[in-house]
């Protein structure tokens, strides 16, 4: 059964298609750099909400009125990845992950010819936040972010803030955002990345480069993610 957008408590703005290109990401806890060819592909403008979440998993106690339309946090990588394939699912489209299996989620496989719905890799992310921009931010912090200098110690509603050059709202700021890819799978083993600073972070956490990662379980109250679909 699809999902009817319409029907959903907010606007669910469909992802939007971005360029192909290439992205320069660096480390800086190991002082290098690689560069990264990406392939267009779609990436949605706001962060999954609470009002969408609970509508795609069939949650009765969905969240209400500007609550729901905050992103959703408390969820873990294996929980943003398994959402990805609901979603798929309801919408018939073809999943693009298997072998989801808990306590570290090393087996998951991305079926990268999958028309479903999935997780922006590292490099499309920071390639989609930089929009062209090749500065620490894509604008003034104050202008496109929710941080510990204006949150007011709390998450906002999606959406609030101005977005980049290509439309997408939030990639700095207000929570981070679960990206594919493993942090440094010789030294951290299972731990993925998570991307884009938060709204109790301080300005040099909200960057466009800036790199975190934690143990695919991990819940906590600033960290969520957003939907992103390979173009055929």
């Amino acid at each position: 059964m699809r999902v009817d957008r319409s029907l959903l408590p907010a606007p669910v703005p469909p992802p939007s298609e971005l360029p192909a290109g290439t992205i320069r990401l660096r480390d800086e806890g190991t002082m290098t750099d690689w560069t990264v060819e990406v392939r267009a592909f779609r990436l949605a403008p706001l962060p999954v909400t609470r009002e969408f979440y609970a509508a795609v998993l069939g949650e009765r106690d969905a969240p209400a009125g500007d609550g729901g339309r905050k992103p959703v946090t408390e969820v873990s990588w294996i929980d943003a990845v398994r959402f990805c394939n609901r979603l798929s699912q309801a919408e018939g489209v073809r999943p693009c992950y298997t072998g989801i299996e808990e306590p570290d989620a090393e087996n998951v496989v991305w079926d990268r010819d999958a028309d479903g719905y999935r997780l922006p890799s590292e490099a499309e992310w920071e390639y989609a936040c930089r929009a062209g921009s090749t500065g620490v931010r894509y604008g003034e912090l104050d202008d496109i972010a929710w941080y510990r200098g204006n949150a007011g110690d709390q998450v906002h509603e999606a959406g609030t803030r101005a977005p980049n050059d290509w439309g997408l709202h939030d990639m700095i700021g207000n929570v981070w955002e679960w990206c594919w890819d493993r942090y440094d799978p010789a030294v951290y083993g299972p731990y993925r990345v998570f991307r884009g600073g938060g709204a109790y972070d301080p300005p040099r956490a909200c960057r466009a480069s800036c790199r975190r990662k934690s143990h695919p379980t991990l819940r906590i109250d600033d960290l969520g993610f957003r939907l992103a679909r390979s173009v055929s």
